[in-house]
């Protein structure tokens, strides 16, 4: 008999699943909730990816720069994504959907 428990592991599909409005990231295969920001945190994360992309327009700079909620998926598997606060994505072949159309 194993003695040790065997932890669940969760796909991208569980993330998906979730009810609406509930925010998560999945770290290799593993849930982990997320409370929702304060008002002290989103205008921290404003003031922050102003300056980034300020940054990068006065240094003629390519890279994007994409507040949460951004979906990053790592890996190219379906046990990792996660919602950073501030995404800059310097290779726009990283960025897949409608939105890689619009940035170039």
């Amino acid at each position: 008999m194993d003695i040790l428990k065997k932890e669940e592991l969760y796909t991208i599909e569980d993330i998906y699943a979730l009810p609406n409005g509930e925010r998560a990231e999945l770290i290799d295969g593993k849930i982990y909730y997320m409370a929702p920001p304060n008002t002290r945190h989103q205008a921290l994360v404003m003031d922050l990816s102003y300056q980034i992309k300020d940054y990068i327009r006065h240094n003629n700079g390519e890279c994007s720069v994409f507040p949460a909620p951004f979906a990053v998926f790592l890996n190219e598997n379906n046990k990792n994504y996660v919602e950073p606060d501030i995404s800059v994505i310097c290779d726009k072949n990283k960025i897949k959907g409608v939105m890689a159309h619009q940035i170039g």
